[in-house]
């Protein structure tokens, strides 16, 4: 049986977990293949709201495993954290969570350097969330890093040492310290716990549910367009967000992915510094982000706003081989009597293109709009597709003639079954 995937193609905040939430029932196995802490995935049902960072989101589905893949960066006391909460909330996890023993720990020093790093670039901020990501992936890269095995191991104090030793040196170079010690205990008091979770080679435990007939998806977070190597670079995260890091972050061969899920919001957001075409620094643009609670669910950050990007979304399906489009928050736009649609981008020269040009000319270009009449209706209220007003069918009619690509599902409204199949 397939592998499925499960992708974001913005900015990141389109809305995958709650998608993951709703579509976990019909597979056996969730699996969450890159990223960390930085993730934040918001699922509401049952008039409550559930943030996950690091624990996939299918944990509310006690019949469905729940791998946290090799790809992921794992810090254990936001971990514990996240467990404790969903204990709080009688939620029983721990017959169906895994844990990849290569997964790599994020360690208080990390999360130091990247305050120090982020500080130090003034006015080119990248807009981390300093949950010391980039420097944990940039341990595993220079393999100096320590993974979730290494906590199994006899020497794992002397390495963790050997580490901080290392990160020391690094933010000498600034000419800062590490001012760490603070936060030591809790880290080990949650390496202990770590210690008595389900830790198992996961590549082995999903090719194996693969050989029996199970189906899985794969939870990706953050977003297409903070791909380290297709992204906004360098305002990107540190890992692989597209559907290709799928397989080296679960060690999942290629042949057996099947569907890709692409899912977009009704409009564009972002976090952090970076390009952003279509961007509204106006009235429209707070009226958007006050309407979708446009704020970030990790960081508290207020989102930057603005119209749907196609050029950009053409690009990230490509890349991901979408199969499918999910399009989130379309109630956002309810009080909206005319929305935009960015088509194409002018650039410096004069030339209209419909493609993403590189990062660097993102700054140079005009987005080239068409106007849509809005649906001036409470879709909140809207219990099945078949209802959705026509101005809505004609904007969903359109971005499928522009993007090439079926919109199967509409999200409109935050809960669990305002999530409506077409």
């Amino acid at each position: 049986m397939p592998v499925d995937v499960l992708v974001g193609l913005q900015w990141g905040d389109e809305g995958k977990g709650k998608i993951v939430d709703v579509l976990a029932p019909t597979y056996d196995a969730v699996a969450r293949f890159q990223g960390g802490p930085n993730a934040g995935h918001t699922l509401t049902f049952d008039g409550q709201k559930h943030v996950l960072h690091q624990v996939p989101s299918g944990i509310f589905h006690p019949h469905i495993l729940n791998v946290v893949g090799n790809g992921v960066v794992l810090d254990p006391v936001v971990f514990r954290g996240e467990l404790q909460k969903l204990t709080d909330r009688g939620i029983d996890w721990s017959q169906n969570l895994y844990i990849s023993k290569k997964a790599q720990l994020i360690l208080p020093s990390h999360r130091a350097l990247d305050r120090i790093s982020e500080e130090a670039r003034g006015n080119t901020k990248i807009g981390s969330t300093l949950k010391g990501i980039g420097p944990t992936y940039s341990d595993k890269i220079g393999r100096v890093g320590l993974r979730v095995s290494h906590i199994l191991l006899p020497d794992f104090q002397e390495r963790y040492k050997e580490a901080v030793a290392h990160h020391a040196s690094i933010a000498a170079h600034y000419n800062k310290e590490l001012e760490i010690s603070e936060f030591e205990a809790d880290f080990f008091s949650a390496v202990e716990f770590l210690r008595t979770l389900q830790l198992v080679d996961t590549e082995f435990l999903l090719n194996d549910l693969l050989s029996k007939g199970k189906r899985i998806l794969a939870e990706g977070a953050q977003g297409s367009l903070l791909d380290i190597d297709f992204g906004t670079y360098p305002y990107v995260t540190s890992s692989s967000t597209i559907a290709a890091g799928a397989c080296t972050g679960l060690g999942i061969a290629p042949r057996h992915i099947d569907k890709v899920y692409g899912i977009t919001k009704a409009y564009c957001t972002r976090v952090g510094s970076g390009p952003f075409p279509t961007e509204l620094n106006d009235e429209v643009g707070e009226q958007i982000r006050q309407a979708g609670r446009e704020f970030g669910s990790t960081t508290g950050r207020p989102r930057r706003t603005g119209w749907i990007d196609l050029p950009a979304l053409r690009y990230a399906i490509m890349l991901n081989g979408v199969t499918e489009l999910h399009l989130m928050k379309a109630d956002v736009l309810d009080g909206f009597s005319e929305i935009q649609a960015c088509t194409h981008y002018r650039t410096a020269t004069g030339e209209s293109t419909p493609n993403l040009p590189d990062p660097g000319q993102l700054e140079t270009i005009t987005p080239e709009y068409q106007a849509i009449p809005g649906w001036n209706t409470d879709l909140t209220q809207v219990t099945d597709a078949a209802q959705f007003p026509q101005p809505l069918q004609d904007y969903l009619a359109f971005l499928e003639k522009e993007l090439q690509v079926p919109i199967r599902i509409v999200s409109v409204g935050p809960d669990r079954v305002s999530t409506l199949f077409r």
